[in-house]
């Protein structure tokens, strides 16, 4: 997880959360070792997309696309 610190974009602060909360989960409710956990399944997907009007010349109005992303960290233990 140090690398993620060293790249300068708001998704690396996402990915890095998500895997934090991934490795919480896994000690908290399966008792495992943080040490002996690896990154099974990483993924990241498109999320619901809000849709938003922008008035526009002469009474006609332009599309605004607000997206978002889901993105799932699965880990297991090497043992």
């Amino acid at each position: 997880m140090p690398w993620l610190g060293a790249v300068p974009r708001k998704s690396a602060r996402v990915v890095a959360k998500t895997l934090k909360s991934a490795i919480a989960n896994a000690e908290h409710n399966n008792n495992a070792k943080p040490e002996s956990l690896v990154v099974k399944l990483a993924v990241a997907g498109q999320g619901p997309t809000m849709k938003r009007f922008i008035p526009k010349a002469r009474g006609s109005a332009g599309p605004i696309l607000k997206r978002s992303g889901h993105v799932k960290i699965v880990v297991c233990d090497l043992s």
